[in-house]
């Protein structure tokens, strides 16, 4: 198993305030990662340092086998980073904003103009390679910003919270992106604190809170070893739902009930005997698939929605 990313004991602090304490996880070449977690989790400070824009306190950075300090140039020209912030010259074309990012990672002359073409329409933005950006949308700039990060085909593509505040269009366009990006070897790197997101893209995560790593694996794994399960009953009407004791109680849901238990199967088939013989009609009943959003409440006691 080859690792494009190797966190070992990562520590950062600024001032009194702890904002990565001891993290450890790693990243499969070729897979697209999610690093989930609220505002202020330590998401964004991960990624500055794994971009090697961000010094750690302590503990160490592995890019595709290579220490990121001894081997600061040969890591720094496999990765892409895409931040947060837009970081564009208002002023100036895209054409001419992807010149100056593409200068700075090295790409120059001919390979750098036609780079630039092949990276608008992979953003979707060939036919405004000549506007001022100022004119764009908030979801046509973040796209440029990520053709800026594409410019030197990294093997390596950090995203930090590539879609907010942004329009549905560009968001759709950013996802299909990614998954061809992924296709064609890239391994990427995602952080949200959307977890309908991470559930779309990412094959495999992290959990982060309050600086550390509570869980992390793959995404069917993290939901196996955390979710909760559970059967979802919606009845015609006002009716509340049988009491079915052995599988435990249910509690009110939506338009509906939900029962949690260990025995979903057993539980469903005994709510819909019970339903058959109290003769209530059944709008709904199924085994509902564990979400992150209940292991991220399992695990934290909140909800990312609460932060």
């Amino acid at each position: 198993m080859s690792y494009a990313i190797e966190v070992g004991g990562l520590s950062k602090s600024y001032g009194s305030k702890a904002a990565l304490k001891n993290i450890t996880f790693g990243v499969q070449e070729g897979s697209c990662f999610g690093l989930l977690g609220p505002n202020g989790a330590g998401k964004s400070t991960t990624m500055k340092i794994l971009s090697g824009l961000l010094e750690a306190d302590r503990g160490t950075v592995r890019i595709f086998g290579k220490d990121q300090r001894s081997s600061a140039e040969e890591t720094k020209v496999k990765v892409g980073y895409v931040p947060q912030s837009i970081t564009l010259y208002e002023k100036l074309s895209a054409n001419d904003n992807l010149i100056f990012f593409g200068e700075m990672y090295g790409v120059k002359g001919k390979e750098l103009k036609r780079r630039i073409g092949e990276v608008l329409e992979q953003v979707g933005l060939a036919d405004r390679a000549k506007d001022a950006v100022e004119t764009f949308s908030g979801g046509m700039k973040r796209r440029v910003n990520i053709a800026a990060a594409l410019l030197h085909r990294p093997k390596l593509l950090i995203m930090d919270e590539p879609t907010v505040g942004i329009d549905p269009q560009s968001r759709n366009h950013i996802f299909e992106m990614i998954r061809d990006l992924q296709k064609n070897g890239v391994t990427i790197l995602y952080s949200t604190h959307y977890m309908e997101e991470v559930e779309s893209l990412c094959d495999h995560l992290a959990i982060v809170d309050n600086g550390l790593v509570i869980t992390g694996g793959s995404l069917g794994e993290v939901l196996e070893k955390h979710g909760t399960r559970a059967v979802y009953l919606e009845l015609q009407g006002e009716q509340r739902p049988p009491s079915i004791d052995l599988y435990g109680k249910a509690a009110a849901k939506d338009k509906g009930w939900l029962l949690e238990t260990e025995s979903p199967l057993d539980a469903l088939a005994a709510w819909a005997e019970a339903c058959k013989t109290n003769s209530l009609r059944v709008k709904q009943l199924e085994i509902v698939r564990p979400s992150l959003e209940d292991v991220f409440l399992t695990l934290t006691g909140t909800t990312l929605r609460d932060n």
